[in-house]
């Protein structure tokens, strides 16, 4: 599983937490002519000039925008399904997840409306429980104290 982006919303649609990483062409993973495969690397790590990276669907858009402008879509995104789901199925129906051909979103919201959101490669399972133990486990210990 691949890992491209998470991403964490408030109540108040600010983006309180952001972590994007970028995949990096792999020579030993060649499938044929010209066809690579990524793994992932730090959004912050050196690449040199020799080297294309494609910086997954977080970055897939051929300029690049500022982390603030992908986390405005990405809200943007999972706001209009959340809503669109809402009225097609009524209020017990829940927005878990989407695929693209190029990934899938991931999404949990908490009682309080705190909203965490995943981007991972597309064979990716389900990732609710994962993003419910990072609220639990690391959000609720951890990250409330840093916000006070």
């Amino acid at each position: 599983m691949v890992v491209y982006s998470f991403y964490i919303f408030d109540r108040h649609t600010e983006c309180i937490y952001s972590k994007l990483w970028a995949r990096q062409d792999n020579p030993s993973s060649i499938a044929g002519p010209g066809h690579t495969k990524g793994r992932p690397i730090s959004d912050s790590s050196s690449i040199s000039n020799d080297v294309t990276v494609d910086l997954g669907p977080a970055r897939a858009r051929p300029a690049r925008l500022s982390a603030k402008d992908d986390a405005k879509l990405i809200f943007g995104t999972i706001f209009s399904l959340r809503n669109m789901v809402r009225k097609l199925g009524g209020e017990d129906d829940s927005f878990i997840s989407y695929r693209t051909g190029q990934y899938k979103l991931h999404y949990y919201e908490t009682p309080t409306s705190i909203k965490f959101v995943m981007l991972t490669d597309t064979q990716s399972l389900n990732m609710r429980n994962v993003l419910h133990q990072i609220y639990v486990n690391l959000y609720v210990e951890f990250g409330i104290a840093v916000q006070s």
